[in-house]
């Protein structure tokens, strides 16, 4: 047997297909297609978990992500534990071991239940106003408890041995949501020939098809009609149809976040198989069909295991099958919980009584529920339930007062109405309006390309919602660019129709009442505790679900929300709309760190990059260090060689002959459009418009504030087309510096951006030999100094393939950086050192690209400024355009600050002792005799031994420094006051003439 409860012949299961699982460690049996859910009912368990602050007993309340209690450990082996799994999504699978939380020691004796004795002390708001005394003991106690109580799951303490997966993907219709609304708005798209996602959370499509027995489309029952429309669906090429897939997140763009559980529903998932892939959807226009979410009643003790939502009840019966009780009680005010409690009875459960909060309600269900005998009680309310690990009884009393009636049951089915689900109307940024006729918040002003149909628009009846869906969808696929639709629209033959419903509490939770009638069950929320807060002087709904935590789930208060406001509304003598309404944030469902993360972790959480020419390095001996992802090439010692000979004589072979370095992880962005040097003259200080195509340009990028933020070398190929580098460890905020302010500040401007690191390999030739090695290789290049001066770039080849070639410096030499395709970038690089063996060049590294530039007073930006250096501080205003009228950061050069006397300026230093080299990082004082603490007047930024110059030389940034040329400073060292004199930056060849051999 599958269960006690399970009713014969009732629901879409086969009870054929059985599958044994555990909870707490007790064997149960269900069946295939069950929830862990409506298996632990079908076998007659409520109980399920505690809830967080008053460890009081819960049960289930819902059958979607909805759900505030039935939250457990799903438990594979040592490593697959994961805590906070909704029992009512949780697919049930043979072998599933299942475990209560946030109880000890056991789950019918809880320790922690001691808190609901003691609640008076944890009142609302209550952790504001505590551990506040004595100080002391918030380190040594109050904090280490408070963070061993948070939470309700354990976390995994051993490594996620699963993988996951992540796909972007674009189309022209997005359709989230698979009930009967987001299926005819799918239909109608996909019948243009337009590309259509439709994704829904549930295994299987349909929404409340899955319990609405008495609804019928084109002749079929309503869930029937659902899967033969989905099977249409998925057979078509230009349609991808997502089930078990969640939209968590509605971001700028339609660009639509979904994850997508891919195994957790199977026994023994095959290796291969992720356990959730994260799709990334960017949509043309998107549907939303996310419907509405069914509101409890608030009453006494309304959180007592076998009390649930009516619609819960008649999915658990018409899908799965199973009874939630033996004797049930509904609490209602609205229709939808009649149909629960007709069906019921039909399928041979009893139905004590029906509670309803209206005075004299008409209707079909009503009169169909009054023909099948059932006792009706109108204008009387539910003032609190019986029973304490499960529901016993209900009381009952008139609701303006009077004498009081309890009836025994088993379980009792509430509804106050439902509540559209706008969530990711709101991510969207859209605008929510009150409709106050029906008191319900539904979709106001849209913000983006998107449509709501069906019950999250507040459309009432199934035919009015398919029609206003098939209508949405057919709109959208037209707008996305498709042209006449193909296809008939569904025809309703039955449905259902479901009256409005209440808001807040009901009588028995009223303001002079001290009972637990709970508004947000997880979080132990009651009527009297939003009432308090008001009170207490919060008059914004943010404010009172702060204090309270009201909505601060992990439910995010699907159920709870408009309970809290209109109660808050109610106790302020406010309209709801005054009173506001809490904002709904991705993601709508918990999405886990696997997800989000999918590849990227362990050893590609942060990718190791390598260029093109690494294998060739790597061959060669060469010690590689870490800039940024990138490993490069440091130095490239010979036999007997450490580090610093090896520098020395890649430095000295560069002067005196050539050398080739790899230069790849440069940044790389090309600008391109007609408004390219528009663009370019508003983000770099120097001019650009002027700059003849084949001419190239050093640049400075600026913040807002003055600060150089990054530099580097432009060269421009023709009028509307820049080749930018930027700094290796810069290109990627580079680039986003770019991208931010040609989205918002200069959108008018007719430009694009485009990352090429990646693409073009870079091998740096320099020395007084470069041009004697380069020149053999090149064609269709004039290399002559006339024809290609120093600081240009033509475009021609390079042993066959096509090459960006710049004749450019870093080492001030005769250089060149010779751009090809990453694809030949080793060839090319082994032909130039090839030839380059004739003339005596070396391969250097990082180590000695820094020397060599230091040696020519070169900056390095990060290295040499520190987020607070100028152009003016780095000895660069040769660099700001004089007659430039705007760019980023010119307001900011201006500042008082900016432009005072005593700024820190970048010098060179000579230590008096040649030798001696200094640390980096070490400070600088005027007086090494000074009291302690010193007076720091700055700090060297770079620092190296220079075989060419047979000394040590220095850079720094010292405060006046450029008033102090050939004064002697200090530098205190734990090893003694090392003396250093102020000089210019430049350390070898001050005229610049070796920059032309």
């Amino acid at each position: 047997m599958s269960g006690a409860f399970r009713i014969p012949g009732a629901g879409r299961l086969s009870q054929a297909k059985t599958a044994r699982f555990s909870f707490d460690g007790h064997s149960y049996t269900g069946i295939e297609g069950d929830t862990l859910a409506s298996a632990l009912l079908a076998n007659g368990v409520h109980l399920v978990g505690r809830s967080f602050k008053y460890h009081r007993p819960r049960g289930i309340l819902s059958t979607g992500a909805e759900e505030p209690n039935a939250l457990v450990q799903i438990v594979r082996d040592a490593a697959r534990k994961t805590p906070n799994v909704r029992a009512t999504v949780q697919e049930l699978y043979d072998g599933l071991a299942a475990n209560s939380q946030n109880r000890w020691p056991s789950l019918s004796f809880d320790i922690g239940a001691v808190n609901d004795i003691a609640s008076p002390m944890f009142s609302a708001g209550f952790y504001y106003k505590t551990f506040m005394w004595p100080k002391a003991a918030w380190k040594s106690f109050y904090e280490p408890k408070i963070r061993e109580a948070a939470g309700l799951g354990v976390s995994p303490d051993k490594p996620d041995p699963d993988h996951y997966s992540s796909r972007y993907a674009h189309c022209d219709v997005l359709v989230l949501g698979g009930g009967a609304a987001g299926i005819a708005a799918a239909l109608a798209a996909a019948e243009t020939g337009v590309r259509v996602i439709l994704a829904d959370e549930q295994a299987e499509f349909g929404g409340s098809l899955r319990f609405e027995s008495g609804a019928k489309i084109d002749g079929q029952d309503g869930f029937a009609w659902a899967q033969a429309a989905i099977a249409r669906l998925s057979a078509m090429d230009n349609v991808r149809v997502l089930s078990r897939t969640t939209a968590f997140g509605y971001y700028a763009q339609n660009f639509v976040g979904l994850v997508e559980r891919v195994s957790d529903h199977l026994k023994a998932p095959d290796h291969d198989l992720p356990r959730e892939r994260l799709w990334q959807v960017r949509a043309k226009r998107v549907v939303l069909a996310s419907g509405a979410i069914e509101r409890h009643m608030v009453f006494a003790n309304n959180d007592r295991p076998g009390i649930m939502l009516a619609g819960a009840a008649r999915t658990f019966l018409n899908h799965y099958g199973v009874a939630v009780g033996r004797n049930i009680g509904v609490y209602t005010a609205n229709d939808s919980a009649y149909a629960a409690a007709i069906d019921l009875k039909k399928a041979g459960v009893n139905v004590a009584a029906i509670v309803d909060l209206r005075d004299n309600p008409t209707g079909p269900v009503i009169d169909e529920a009054r023909a099948l005998g059932i006792e009706i009680n109108f204008g009387r309310a539910v003032i609190r339930a019986g029973g304490k690990l499960r529901v016993s009884s209900m009381t009952v009393q008139p609701k303006n007062g009077g004498g009081e009636r309890t009836i025994p049951v088993d379980a009792i089915l509430m509804s106050a109405g439902w509540t559209p689900s706008v969530h990711l109307f709101s991510q969207s940024r859209g605008k929510v309006a009150f409709n106050d006729e029906t008191k319900r918040f539904v979709p106001g002003t849209y913000a983006q390309d998107c449509v709501s149909v069906g019950a999250c628009n507040g459309t009432d009846g199934l035919s009015a919602t398919v029609d206003e869906a098939y209508a949405a969808g057919a709109k959208a696929a037209k707008d996305a660019g498709a042209k006449t639709a193909k296809g008939a629209k569904p025809k309703v033959d039955a449905s259902e129709s479901w009256s409005r419903g209440m808001l807040g509490a009901g009588p028995g939770a009223g303001p002079d009442t001290t009972v637990k009638a709970f508004v947000d069950f997880q979080n132990d929320v009651t009527a009297k505790d939003i009432r308090q807060a008001v009170h207490e002087g919060m008059r914004s709904i943010e404010h009172v679900k702060r204090f309270t935590t009201n909505g601060m789930a992990t439910d995010q208060g699907k159920t709870s929300n408009m309970h809290g406001l209109a109660i808050a509304a109610e106790t302020l003598g406010k309209p709801i709309p005054e009173v506001g309404l809490t904002t709904f944030r991705a993601p709508y469902t918990p999405v886990t760190f696997g997800a989000i993360v999918s590849h990227a972790r362990g050893p590609l959480f942060d990718p190791t990059r390598k260029t093109a020419i690494h294998p060739w390095a790597e061959a060669q001996g060469a010690v590689f260090e870490d800039v940024g992802q990138w490993k490069r090439a440091w130095y490239f010692p010979k036999a007997g060689e450490d580090m610093h000979a090896a520098v020395d004589r890649e430095c000295v072979a560069v002067r005196n002959k050539a050398g080739l370095f790899d230069a790849s992880t440069l940044g790389k962005i090309e600008v391109v459009g007609p408004d390219a040097a528009k663009f370019m003259e508003l983000l770099y200080t120097n001019p650009w418009e002027k700059l003849e195509p084949g001419r190239c340009r050093y640049g400075i990028m600026l913040r807002e504030d003055g600060f150089i933020y990054d530099d580097g070398v432009v060269g421009r190929l023709a009028p509307d087309r820049f080749h930018v580098t930027t700094t290796t460890g810069g290109a990627p905020r580079v680039m986003n510096h770019m991208e931010d302010y040609l989205q918002t500040e200069f959108p008018h401007l007719n430009v694009w951006l485009t990352s090429i690191t990646e693409q073009w390999a870079v091998i740096a030739v320099q020395g007084p030999k470069s041009r004697d090695i380069i020149a053999p290789l090149v064609e269709g290049i004039d290399m002559s100094d006339e024809a290609l001066p120093h600081m240009s770039v033509r475009e021609g080849k390079i042993c066959g393939v096509p090459t960006r070639l710049f004749r450019m410096s870093f080492t001030g030499e005769r250089g060149f950086e010779v751009n090809v395709p990453a694809d030949y970038g080793q060839a090319v690089w082994e032909a130039l050192w090839a030839e380059g063996q004739k003339h005596g060049a070396a391969a250097y590294g990082t180590e000695a690209m820094h020397v060599l530039r230091a040696e020519k007073g070169y900056i390095i930006v990060g290295q040499d400024t520190d987020g607070t250096v100028t152009p003016g501080d780095a000895g660069l205003d040769w660099a700001v355009g004089k007659k430039k009228t705007d760019f980023v950061g010119i307001r900011g050069l201006t500042r008082p600050d900016l432009v005072a006397k005593g700024r820190k300026q970048l010098v060179g230093l000579k230590t008096k002792d040649p030798k001696v080299v200094l640390e980096e990082g070490a400070q600088i004082v005027e007086d090494p005799k000074q009291a302690i603490p010193m007076k720091m007047i700055g700090h060297v930024t770079s620092s190296y031994w220079s075989q060419n110059c047979g000394r040590s030389i220095a850079l720094a940034l010292v405060a006046g420094g450029r008033d102090r040329m050939g004064d002697t400073l200090y530098v205190p060292m734990p090893n003694g006051v090392i003396e250093v004199e102020v000089t210019g930056m430049v350390f070898f060849d001050e005229t610049g003439g070796r920059l032309n051999g």
